[in-house]
């Protein structure tokens, strides 16, 4: 039979079941906890706290997005109502009105010198109170001023949604096909970049009947060139990464490929360059507006209030302030979220 050696035990060969705990050593090895749980997007929206102008672009934007969906139910006015009694009111605000500041008083100048004049008692209207003043029409310019914010948003919004689904198709197809499909993409494209857009919007909209559908249209026939370009360059970037090279080894068709696996990959630039196309829309539309090309009278927009104001502007100045304090908001709020946006989902700034 088989010798069998008997092994001594020592105290040390005891285990107990406190030897099989996990040691709790997270400060000993340096484990940030906190970034390893994070998931990308909370990343992305921590990175963007961090930078206080964004943060004070978005707010702003929220703030007149609030205003341009209640501001013109907050009185009694509609921003076609006319009322000739009324027009030229100067901004009275009740409570503040008691202070000496609003109180419906301005100041004219005339050939004899400057005088001041306060309509609200000459046409004896106490009770009448006009926030932003009244326009030549007597319409009120709170109500118009947000009614043509609402509409300058939707324009903008809109027309940079459909231009980035149409510039974003046409640049990732180009990119990814490359060849002859990409040199025939890329010359109808220069063709397009070509022709002065401000030719094209003001010949559609002499053609076409003037409104919020086809101001859009136009816009988005001349604003998705920019996003194509963006769009081909990552493409072109992305497509002989491995994860591409996985997916037709495994038989995925090209769309697949374009809008599964490479789409996903690039949607930091993408939505950054749709936040900086919102405020080039917002400009776009008011320019129309102004030259009178855009929206049909009695609707109005940012554009509209201020070419009527600017009719007005040496006799009446306080019509043309608020729409112009609007647009110049509403146009650098967005940069500066687009520009906070960049730095959150670029991996580059993170390392700076």
């Amino acid at each position: 039979m088989a010798d069998f050696v008997e092994i001594n035990s020592t105290p040390e060969d005891n285990f107990t079941e406190a030897d099989f705990k996990l040691k709790n050593n997270v400060e000993d090895i340096m484990i940030d906890t906190n970034f390893a749980s994070q998931s990308f997007w909370k990343e992305v929206g921590a990175q963007f706290i961090k930078k206080k102008s964004a943060v004070f672009g978005l707010i702003a934007i929220i703030i007149i997005t609030v205003l341009a969906i209640i501001g013109p139910g907050m009185n009694e006015y509609s921003y076609s109502d006319q009322d000739l009694l009324k027009k030229n009111f100067a901004p009275r605000i009740p409570g503040i009105e008691s202070v000496g500041i609003f109180d419906g008083t301005e100041k004219i100048s005339t050939t004899t010198g400057t005088k001041e004049i306060n309509y609200y008692e000459e046409q004896k209207q106490p009770d009448v109170y006009f926030w932003f003043g009244s326009d030549n029409f007597g319409r009120d310019i709170w109500t118009r001023t947000w009614s043509g914010a609402r509409v300058s948003l939707i324009i903008a919004v809109a027309a940079a949604i459909i231009d980035m689904l149409i510039g974003m198709s046409y640049g990732l197809i180009s990119g990814y096909f490359g060849g002859r499909v990409d040199m025939v993409m890329q010359r109808i494209l220069e063709v397009s970049n070509g022709i002065p857009r401000l030719v094209i919007v003001t010949l559609l909209l002499l053609v076409l009947n003037p409104g919020i559908i086809t101001i859009v249209f136009a816009l988005m026939l001349t604003e998705w060139i920019g996003m194509s370009r963006i769009a081909r360059a990552e493409m072109l970037k992305l497509k002989e990464q491995e994860f591409v090279l996985a997916s037709r080894t495994l038989g995925a068709r090209p769309l697949f490929i374009i809008f599964k696996e490479v789409l996903p990959n690039i949607i930091g630039p993408i939505i950054t360059q749709v936040m900086f196309s919102i405020p080039t829309a917002i400009f776009t539309e008011a320019f129309l507006s102004f030259v009178g090309l855009g929206i049909p009278v009695p609707q109005c927009s940012l554009g509209s209030l201020i070419s009527e104001g600017f009719n007005s502007f040496t006799t009446h100045p306080y019509q043309i302030v608020p729409p112009i304090i609007v647009m110049a908001l509403l146009m650098l709020s967005f940069n500066l979220v687009a520009d906070g946006m960049r730095e959150a989902l670029d991996p580059k700034f993170k390392e700076m």
